[in-house]
């Protein structure tokens, strides 16, 4: 039975979009992938090693995406933490896509957090459990509206950086990422297969820390824009 003939027994959840910048038009999200301790620094401070092992995916999911402004401080943790990081979203997918080939899939990119309860992230990593709790939570993605590649181009160098409550928190270079865009498009399509609306939050720099209510957040990245949220 195909989807358009079937006959749901709910109503099914609307599809999460994200604005595109300077159009009516809207991108919608699929599934939201992102990769761990790919900046060398915030690797060691996560007490990770630097070494340029084969990257490591979680997920997000579509819904967390939140272009609204503001972040909720959720339920069930004391300790919140900013990531400030690179959102590429994708057009066309597949699978074994080769790094030479993998730039033609990408539609655009933002800025993004990737907000995370490190309370709970450290209790499931002790109990050798999965990150969902601590990474897939509401609101857990706020972000800019998508800025399409075929205006910005494909930002490979540029300071990548956040302020809470005009304090520098967070900074590096989108050049020290230790997988690049186009290797992360190419190891991923070898776990999963990629498809349009895809989108993958590509690592944050050093610095990470946590956010109380009332905090603002003031992220940026050379080439694509800012990224402004108050934590209420």
């Amino acid at each position: 039975m195909s989807e358009r003939s079937a006959a749901y027994a709910v109503d099914p959840a609307p599809v999460s979009v994200l604005p595109i910048a300077g159009s009516d038009l809207v991108f919608p999200v699929h599934r939201v992938y992102c990769v761990g301790r790919n900046y060398a620094a915030h690797s060691i401070e996560m007490g990770g090693d630097p070494i340029r092992e084969p990257p490591f995916f979680f997920q997000k999911n579509s819904g967390n995406l939140d272009a609204g402004g503001s972040f909720p401080y959720p339920s069930a943790s004391s300790d919140v933490h900013h990531e400030i990081e690179m959102l590429v979203a994708l057009k066309s997918g597949g699978v074994d896509i080769p790094v030479a080939d993998a730039l033609g899939c990408v539609y655009g990119y933002g800025v993004a957090l990737d907000m995370t309860r490190r309370d709970l992230q450290a209790q499931a990593k002790q109990l050798a459990q999965p990150w969902e709790v601590a990474k897939a939570f509401d609101h857990s993605a706020p972000c800019t509206a998508i800025f399409p590649a075929d205006r910005i181009g494909h930002p490979t160098h540029g300071a990548i950086w956040l302020d809470v409550n005009e304090a520098r928190r967070q900074t590096g270079d989108l050049n020290q990422m230790i997988w690049k865009v186009p290797e992360m498009i190419s190891c991923l399509s070898g776990l999963f297969r990629l498809r349009a609306g895809d989108v993958l939050l590509s690592g944050t720099p050093a610095g990470v820390g946590a956010i109380r209510r009332g905090d603002l957040m003031h992220g940026h990245i050379d080439g694509i824009g800012d990224l402004e949220v108050r934590v209420v």
